[in-house]
């Protein structure tokens, strides 16, 4: 069971949850994910099953949305779930959002919502903001690769938002944020995880249909395919020093970064190059 998973995470569930039903399926306990999906949210969950969750880290982290905006209001957790802090009269045009949607393309310092498992002092931001507590939030850098209005709906004044972004971005603040700088409010109804690094929705399947293990390991995805990152085929010989995690040289290799070593089409083990070196870090057997 080395392998990973494109799971469809439904409504209403946690990403935890996705997990939980997948170890009940399988009986097995090394089972993970990658990049928490809401309860509300649905889409493209990435999971790792076996010693293929040490290979988690390598997983390229970038993400694509499309998410549903409503404006005239916001909420007490910028989406659908919170409850209503303000109203506002103000209409926009399809105009304003794309104009608005512009200074968020490429790097930004965005504010986490408060209702968010991020951790100041220890804690969760949400656990503050349960108890009342007021806390002071950083502002962290994400990266905002493609921002595209595709929809909108002038009398509603709903819009349906691509965003394709880096790992740690909050699409309830964009929806947030972009309220804000149109001075009319506003907050996420609907989201889908559409890709997940190289996982995408068109070839993700549905939690509900994965329901024995013969199905699990039938749809399971050979990690070499998924991993973006350089590769090396190694020996017979030099297969030999990795199951030991001895390092070997292999002059082909020109980068110094992270690699994968492949033997007869299996991750043998994830490695460092450093000058022609190849220094194992992680042995996969």
């Amino acid at each position: 069971m080395f392998g990973f998973l494109n799971v469809y995470k439904p409504k209403g569930i946690t990403s935890h949850d996705v997990v939980a039903k997948l170890r009940r399926v399988t009986k097995i306990k090394q089972i993970g994910h990658a990049g928490t999906l809401d309860p509300f949210a649905e889409g493209v969950l990435p999971i790792c099953t076996g010693k293929a969750t040490r290979l988690i880290e390598y997983l390229n982290d970038d993400k694509e949305y499309i998410a549903t905006v409503q404006f005239g209001k916001t909420t007490s957790t910028y989406d659908i779930e919170g409850e209503v802090t303000a109203e506002f009269d103000v209409k926009v045009s399809w105009q304003d959002i794309q104009s608005a949607l512009k200074s968020f393309e490429g790097e930004i310092l965005q504010l986490p919502p408060i209702y968010s498992a991020i951790k100041v002092n220890g804690k969760k931001l949400y656990d503050y903001a349960r108890a009342g507590k007021e806390v002071e939030i950083t502002p962290r850098k994400v990266f905002i690769s493609k921002i595209e209005l595709l929809e909108f709906d002038e009398e509603k004044q709903s819009a349906k938002i691509l965003v394709s972004c880096s790992k740690g971005t909050y699409i309830r603040s964009i929806a947030y944020d972009l309220g804000q700088k149109l001075n009319c409010g506003g907050f996420l109804t609907n989201l889908v995880r559409t890709k997940a690094g190289m996982f995408t929705i068109e070839d993700s399947i549905k939690l509900d249909e994965l329901s024995n293990i013969d199905i699990v390991r039938e749809k399971l995805i050979n990690p070499v395919n998924m991993l973006d990152m350089p590769k090396l085929e190694i020996t017979d010989k030099e297969y030999q020093k990795v199951i030991h995690g001895q390092t070997f040289e292999n002059k082909s290799i020109q980068c110094n970064d992270f690699l994968i070593l492949i033997y007869n089409d299996k991750i043998s083990a994830a490695a460092l190059a450093v000058d022609g070196k190849i220094k194992v870090k992680k042995v996969f057997l």
